[in-house]
């Protein structure tokens, strides 16, 4: 079993399209060593719609829609099902359909469901970490798991263009699985337009609070990582990680289509201990790129109301 689905109800995590029972499959899955990866996807999704499933998407091995976001995560992962030590991927899905204010609600209510989940991989696998991969609405689920996790099960928690604010980082933070995780906050100035927009839309749980590109907290166990940073993919590349370049000033998505990132991500999980964050953070530049950076050229003038941010250090 390489990639297990599923999905977050109002009556906790249930196998996606079966009725059978989850602990049973979920023991089954952990039979094979490895890491074990749940990836959690974004805005837009929704397990219970044929044509919006992400598990015919993005978390499937083999997506069956033909578009350049189609990528598999679990395959970018590692996961295949062909090798026993491979270990046990989790598609988690969850309702991301309507406005922008639903959709942001129940990123939270999944949030519970999830760190149900994690705590059931705990009780049957207690001496295995369980790493988490989220992208945009998906790390609000992340993050306000870590809160409602009673273990100390949590590896690695990778956000990818993560659409929720610092203060719901601080208070995963401020829970002993978020304060015993790994946090790497993968940034890119190519989603400026997508934050800027979040903080105009949905009201920060603080006021003047900045979404996760520019407010992520400063801790031992948080890095960020802003994947449009020259230096950084320069960085990257001497450490064997062949990233490609950004191909434009706007894109919510480039954090998992851009070639070579999964190599990157792969290794973060599956190796956790040849790329420790104090090494990681040593090695990387010390701050981002201001806001609007890439998509105002020098010279122009930002929008009133969306002044760019300092730099945040990692």
């Amino acid at each position: 079993m390489a990639v297990l689905q599923i999905n977050a109800t109002p009556d906790g995590p249930r196998l996606h399209a079966s009725p059978g029972a989850l602990a049973p499959a979920l023991r089954q899955g952990l039979e094979s060593t490895g890491p074990i990866v749940i990836m959690i996807h974004g805005y837009k999704f929704d397990p219970t719609n044929r044509q919006t499933c992400p598990h015919r998407h993005i978390l499937s091995l083999s997506p069956k829609r033909d578009c350049v976001k189609a990528v598999s995560w679990p395959r970018g992962l590692g996961f295949s099902g062909q090798a026993a030590n491979e270990g046990l991927a989790i598609g988690f899905g969850w309702s991301a359909r309507g406005t922008i204010w639903g959709a942001y609600g129940r990123a939270a209510q999944a949030g519970r469901a999830l760190a149900e989940l994690i705590g059931m991989i705990a009780r049957l696998a207690p001496d295995r970490p369980v790493h988490l991969l989220a992208h945009s609405l998906g790390a609000r689920v992340a993050l306000t798991a870590l809160p409602h996790v009673t273990t100390a099960g949590v590896g690695r928690v990778i956000l990818l263009s993560g659409a929720d604010y610092g203060q719901t980082a601080r208070e995963a933070l401020q829970s002993p699985a978020g304060n015993n995780a790994e946090i790497i906050n993968v940034t890119s100035r190519e989603n400026d337009l997508f934050d800027f927009l979040l903080e105009r839309l949905v009201t920060p749980p603080t006021h003047g609070d900045w979404t996760l590109a520019h407010g992520m907290p400063q801790a031992a166990n948080t890095l960020t990582l802003q994947l449009d940073h020259r230096e950084t993919l320069r960085v990257l590349r001497g450490a064997g990680f062949e990233i490609a370049p950004p191909g434009g000033r706007v894109c919510h998505w480039s954090s998992y289509i851009r070639q070579g990132v999964f190599p990157l991500y792969r290794a973060l999980l599956r190796q956790p201990d040849n790329l420790p964050l104090v090494q990681l953070r040593a090695a990387l530049p010390k701050g981002c790129d201001p806001r609007w950076s890439r998509i105002w050229p020098t010279g122009w003038t930002a929008p009133e109301g969306a002044m760019a941010r300092p730099q945040t250090p990692l």
